[in-house]
């Protein structure tokens, strides 16, 4: 890495001169602009839009647009003789918690090395940031502009965050939310649900720009003379679901199956857990059920044998009937 800034860092009455290098740097595939036919590059002159002239670079001045065609121009010596131009301090203003810095305010991240004889305050900077889990409030003048920026600790060394000033945050100013949106209680439910589904814990490096990669593997291809091999199409994306409960349900389950769970089953359940406990109450009432219908068919039955017995009791009457019949033919005989 090549330093880009060196200064200090003002901290109390102890000065820790340092060395700026940038943290991150972007992986993007770049191209230059190509006459078509011979593979020419495209060049741009700098030309005058009143003189039509070409300009060089020692000819160019700034210009601030004050409206209505006018123009200010700024030289070099009026950059001079801002204090900003030869500050190489790097001021801490406060230690306050880190989670009290709104991430939206971020912007450049730059490491810092110990330059010289700083070694030992700079470690002793650091461990001293480390136990008191804040993050030191600085300012900065970088690239001829004063920043706001964080101090941490990270991976053993000292991090600069360069910050955008409050004044530089837009505000979101959008219609719906001036309007009165109610979110029912189980769907509110069931996207907790999905958001428990998809839980993890977060590693960087499990995530890989497919796009970038698929983009290099043409550009090796072409490189090689080899015909391009077209990689494998994603799964198309599923229609927007006119019912907001039935897309959150098809998405507990999808995540569910991206994590090799079984499904919840289907239903009207409002929740993957109620679902899963009225999965259990119905394999428990089951075979009870099924049992209940024999025993009213028998009980059924039973009626039908004492209504036989029923008629077979007239019967035994009219036998009754008739013994007399035989006593008054003995009596005649008689």
């Amino acid at each position: 890495m090549r330093a880009i800034w060196k200064g200090a860092v003002s901290f109390g009455l102890v000065s820790i001169g340092v060395k700026v290098y940038s943290a991150t740097e972007e992986k993007d595939i770049r191209f230059h602009q190509v006459h078509r036919e011979d593979g020419g590059r495209i060049r741009y002159k700098r030309t005058c839009s009143v003189c039509g002239e070409e300009v060089t670079y020692d000819d160019i001045a700034k210009g601030y647009d004050i409206g209505g065609g006018e123009m200010v121009i700024l030289t070099d010596s009026d950059f001079a003789d801002l204090p900003l131009s030869t500050s190489h301090a790097i001021d801490v203003l406060e230690f306050v918690p880190a989670e009290q810095v709104d991430p939206i305010l971020y912007n450049k991240a730059y490491f810092l090395e110990p330059e010289g004889s700083a070694t030992k305050p700079y470690v002793l900077l650091r461990d001293a940031l480390s136990d008191s889990e804040r993050v030191a409030i600085v300012k900065v003048a970088l690239r001829q502009r004063e920043q706001l920026a964080t101090l941490r600790v990270r991976e053993g060394v000292l991090l600069l965050n360069t910050m955008l000033w409050p004044d530089e945050i837009r505000r979101p100013d959008f219609g719906f939310l001036d309007e009165d949106l109610k979110v029912r209680p189980p769907e509110l439910a069931m996207a907790s649900s999905l958001i428990d589904s998809m839980a993890g814990e977060f590693e960087p490096d499990a995530f890989t720009d497919d796009y970038r990669a698929a983009l290099q593997e043409v550009i090796d291809a072409k490189v090689e003379g080899r015909e391009v091999v077209q990689p494998e199409e994603e799964e198309a994306a599923p229609a927007a679901a006119v019912d907001l409960m039935a897309a959150l349900k098809a998405s507990v389950e999808r995540a569910r199956a991206a994590r090799g769970e079984a499904p919840s089953g289907g239903g009207a359940e409002p929740t993957p857990i109620s679902s899963a406990r009225s999965a259990k109450k119905a394999a428990k009432k089951a075979p009870a059920k099924k049992a209940e219908p024999a025993k009213k068919t028998a009980a059924k039955k039973t009626p039908a044998k004492k209504t036989a017995a029923k008629k077979a009791e007239p019967a035994k009457k009219t036998a009754a009937k008739k013994t007399p019949a035989k006593k008054t033919a003995a009596k005649k005989s008689a």
